[in-house]
C-alpha cells in the first residue's frame, strides 16, 4: 500500500534533512513534524514482515490487514507523547558457536515500524557525522567494504601490530544517560528524544517476568545499531581521530563494524601505549574491555628468505569472521591472506547439521533446494579471492553431512555409490569465490 507521495518525497525529505544537518552544527530542534502518514507507510515497506512477533503476539500479516487506521493511530499515539507506551521486548535465547545462548529480543511488529520511521529521521544527520573508519549498519557499508579497507591498510603498512578490541555485552552496557547526553548534542526534538527514552526504558520480558535494566539498547530494536553507532562514534572514533592518533610516533589507522574495532598501529611502542588507557576510556562511558578477547597482535611482514636470520613469526588476528595471516601470493611475495575463522566454519557445520537432522524425511529435492541455498549463502559471505580451500572444505563437509543424515531416513542402507546418483541428479552448488578480485577486474 502507498501514501499520496510514496518513497520518492520521503527521499527528498531525508536529503533536505542531511543538508540541514551539515549546514548547521547545533542541534536540531524540529524534526518530528517529517514523520507523517507517507513516512510511516515507507517506514512500514522497510520493516521486515517475517519475523516472530512480540509479546502482543501480532504479525506482519496481521497489523497489515487494516494498515493505514494502524499506521495512523500510532503516529497519533507517538506524537501525542503520553498515549504512546513502548511494549517491552520479548527475550529469547539461539545457541552460540561456543555451546553456549545468545539472548535475542523481539519487539512487536509496531514497535518496529515507529523505530524505523524515527531511524529514518536520525539516520541523515548522522551520516554527516560518522567518520569513514565506521562501517556497521550504516547505509552503502558492508562488511566486505570493512574487510577491503583493513587489507588495504594492512597492506600500505606492511603489517605493524594489531588490537583487536572486543566489548563486553556492549548492547547491554550503553548507559543511557551518557547516550541521551550525546544524542542532545546533534538532536534536541522532543518528539524524538520521548520516544527513544521510551525505548530504553521499555522492559524486557522473559519467563513471564518483566524487568528493566538500566543500562543498555532496545534489544533486537531497529533503533537499536544506529544508538550504537552514535555512542561509538564518540567513545571511540573520534577519540581516536581526535586525541590518539596526533599523539603517536607512526602511522595507525582503525576500522570499525558495529562494536567490533581493530586497530592497526605500525609501531609497538605506540600501539602499547593505546591498549595501556584504552580501559580507562571505556570505563568513563560505563563499557568494559574483555580482558581475554582484547589482545595486541604482532602482525608485521616476515622479512625475505634471503635476509639471514628470521625474526619471530607473525600472529594471526580473526575480524568479521575471517582469520587474517601472512602467506605467499603466486609471485612469491608475501601478502595479507584470509581464509574463513574456524569458529565460524565449525558453527556453520553445526547450524546446517542440525537442518538435517530436523528435515532428514523431507522429499530430498526440497532438501537439495534449501541446501543450495544455505551454500550459496556461505558462499555470498565467505566467497573471498584467497579463500577457496576453506570453502571447498565446507562444501565437502555439506556433501558428507548430507549422505550420513539420507541414510537415517530409513533402515535400508544409503551407499555412496546410490548417494554419487542422487548428487549427479541433484548436484550441489560448486565453491566459488563471489567477492573474485579478478572477476571484479574482468567483468
Amino acid at each position: 500500500m502507498r501514501g499520496t507521495k510514496g518513497p520518492k518525497n520521503i527521499s527528498t525529505k531525508r536529503s533536505r534533512i542531511a543538508k540541514l544537518a551539515k549546514e548547521r552544527r547545533e542541534p536540531l530542534t524540529t524534526l518530528a513534524h517529517h514523520i507523517d502518514i507517507d513516512w510511516m507507510l515507507e517506514a512500514y515497506r522497510r520493516t521486515r514482515k517475517r519475523a516472530a512477533p512480540g509479546v502482543d503476539g501480532q504479525s506482519a500479516e496481521q497489523y497489515a490487514a487494516n494498515l493505514r487506521t494502524n499506521l495512523e493511530s500510532l503516529l497519533d499515539r507517538a506524537k501525542s507523547g503520553h498515549r504512546y507506551r513502548a511494549p517491552p521486548v520479548r527475550r529469547v535465547y539461539i545457541p552460540k558457536g561456543d555451546g553456549g545462548r545468545r539472548p535475542i529480543g523481539i519487539p512487536t511488529f509496531e514497535d518496529k515500524v515507529l523505530q524505523r520511521a524515527v531511524a529514518m529521521v536520525l539516520e541523515p544527520i548522522y551520516e554527516q557525522e560518522f567518520l569513514d573508519c565506521s562501517y556497521g549498519f550504516r547505509p552503502g557499508r558492508s562488511a566486505h567494504q570493512a574487510l577491503d579497507t583493513l587489507w588495504r591498510g594492512l597492506m600500505d603498512l606492511g603489517g605493524g601490530w594489531v588490537l583487536e578490541l572486543d566489548i563486553r555485552s556492549f548492547f547491554d552496557a550503553v548507559d543511557h544517560g551518557v547516550l541521551r547526553r550525546i544524542l542532545r548534542e546533534r538532536v534536541n526534538d522532543g518528539v524524538l528524544l520521548r520516544l527513544i527514552g521510551k525505548w530504553l526504558n521499555a522492559g524486557v520480558l522473559e519467563q513471564g517476568c518483566v524487568y528493566h535494566p538500566e543500562t543498555g539498547t532496545p534489544q533486537g530494536g531497529v533503533i537499536s545499531p544506529l544508538l550504537a553507532n552514535v555512542y561509538l562514534h564518540e567513545v571511540l572514533d573520534c577519540w581516536f581521530r581526535d586525541v590518539v592518533k596526533p599523539r603517536l610516533r607512526g602511522r595507525a589507522f582503525m576500522v570499525r563494524y558495529a562494536d567490533d574495532a581493530t586497530l592497526v598501529f605500525a609501531r609497538e611502542d605506540d600501539a602499547r601505549r593505546v591498549m595501556n588507557v584504552l580501559g580507562k576510556r571505556f570505563a568513563k562511558y560505563g563499557l568494559t574491555l574483555h580482558p581475554e578477547k582484547t589482545r595486541l597482535v604482532p602482525f608485521r611482514r616476515p622479512p625475505p628468505r634471503n635476509a639471514g636470520k628470521q625474526g619471530a613469526r607473525p600472529g594471526t588476528f580473526d575480524v568479521l569472521g575471517f582469520t587474517h595471516y601472512w602467506g605467499r601470493s603466486r609471485k612469491g611475495t608475501w601478502v595479507v591472506k584470509r581464509r574463513t575463522a574456524k569458529s565460524r566454519l565449525s558453527r556453520a557445520l553445526r547450524s546446517i547439521s542440525r537442518w538435517m537432522s530436523a528435515h532428514r524425511h523431507d522429499p530430498v529435492w526440497l532438501q537439495h533446494k534449501s541446501l543450495s541455498a544455505k551454500l550459496r549463502g556461505h558462499y555470498g559471505y565467505y566467497g573471498i579471492t584467497g579463500n577457496a580451500r576453506a570453502l571447498s572444505r565446507f562444501r565437502s563437509r555439506v556433501v558428507a553431512l548430507w549422505w550420513r543424515w539420507l541414510g537415517r531416513r530409513n533402515s535400508r542402507r544409503l551407499t555412496w555409490e546410490r548417494y554419487a546418483r542422487i548428487l549427479e541428479r541433484l548436484p550441489l552448488p560448486e565453491a566459488i569465490a563471489v567477492h573474485s578480485v579478478l572477476r571484479s577486474a574482468n567483468p
